[in-house]
């Protein structure tokens, strides 16, 4: 499955997967689902308008739709974080390659080559399709141009599988206290950690996290424990801690 680093906020790099075909085509049919409902509610309008008030209020109204449907994914992208309503209900979102959010410039990049990857003189959408499908991170051409592409924003794992997964015994003992100042956010991050190190043996990653982590709690590592041993260790105690036990 095709990846993309990320940079979190705790400067620790973690591989979220690239939205695929199937994942834009469906995000867009849910987009153009919701214009046409809005175009029969406008076309209703329009009907009503020339008819009770005039000719300009019907044209108006028209022109009104025009313009929401041209400025619609600039709009949403530019106030959604990178997402429209299609892209939100299929979790996926526009990012820059480097993993940052995407700069004004390149949404409007993104948006104004839709008339070539989507337009009727370039056959609806052909273009879009044959770009996405065909080139290494997915994108289309305003995307190859604007350096975005679109990402799943649904974890790889989720909390209830990163906070409930340890089987602890009933004597069990957390050595870290202080993690009860971790969340939640903080707990699946050190989760993707340790899978990626599980998956790629890439031991970088397992020293840049427990360096973090460290830093955060104010705790030090005690002898005969390393690095992956101790995030392993928070993971139990944080485990521990927020099961509902007393510790």
């Amino acid at each position: 499955m095709d990846s993309i680093r990320i940079n979190t906020a705790q400067n620790i790099d973690i591989e979220y997967e690239i939205a695929g075909l199937g994942e834009r085509i469906a995000a867009r049919c849910v987009d153009i689902a919701g214009f046409a409902i809005l175009f029969i509610v406008f076309w209703i309008l329009t009907i009503i308008a020339s008819f009770s008030f005039s000719g300009t209020a019907a044209m108006v109204i028209l022109i009104s739709y025009l313009v929401i449907f041209a400025f619609y994914d600039l709009v949403c992208e530019l106030t959604m974080n990178g997402q429209t309503f299609g892209k939100k209900i299929m979790k996926i979102k526009v990012v820059s390659l480097d993993g940052t959010q995407p700069t004004f410039g390149q949404y409007l990049i993104r948006w104004l080559f839709r008339m070539i990857d989507f337009g009727f003189p370039f056959g609806w959408g052909v273009v879009a399709l044959v770009s996405v499908a065909f080139t290494k991170n997915h994108q289309r051409l305003g995307d190859l141009l604007a350096k975005t592409t679109l990402i799943k924003t649904t974890p790889r794992t989720q909390l209830n599988q990163v906070a409930f997964n340890f089987s602890l015994p009933e004597n069990y003992e957390p050595q870290f206290k202080e993690v009860m100042h971790l969340n939640d956010r903080d707990v699946e991050l050190i989760h993707e950690v340790l899978t990626g190190y599980y998956q790629t043996g890439n031991a970088d990653l397992i020293y840049a996290m427990a360096a973090k982590i460290k830093a955060h709690l104010f705790v030090s590592i005690p002898p005969g424990m390393n690095e992956l041993q101790f995030l392993e260790t928070v993971l139990k105690d944080y485990n521990y801690v927020t099961s509902g036990i007393n510790v």
